[in-house]
């Protein structure tokens, strides 16, 4: 009789990992579109240039999102396009047992670059 017991607990702290997993992979997230904002903001101002860009999302994902889950965040750099920086990032947080899919997504930011 203790199997089923057994079996129902272990059941329920996969789930709970799983979801703990996603909620994780959220913040991540979050941390990326963030940073990537904060970097065209800084960048969008009149004189900024891409490298002030470039900089300040490095600074941010840094203080944010460290270790292991920073490896998994390849960002593209920061661009001027038609009047705009923009900046992009590609993103896999591993999953966290065998069997649970990675999260996998991109992100981009933009903001009107000001004129002096």
């Amino acid at each position: 009789m203790v199997l089923p017991y057994t079996l129902a607990i272990a059941m329920s702290l996969i789930l709970f990992v799983m979801m703990a997993n996603a909620i994780v992979a959220m913040y991540g997230r979050g941390v990326v579109r963030a940073a990537l904002d904060e970097g065209v903001r800084t960048g969008s101002r009149a004189g900024d240039s891409t490298e002030q860009c470039n900089q300040r999302v490095a600074e941010a994902l840094g203080q944010l999102l460290g270790g292991e889950m920073g490896d998994g965040v390849a960002f593209q750099g920061c661009a001027v396009i038609d009047g705009r920086m923009v900046a992009g990032a590609q993103v896999v947080f591993d999953g966290w047992l065998p069997g649970i899919p990675d999260f996998s997504f991109d992100v981009g930011a933009a903001a009107v670059k000001e004129q002096a």
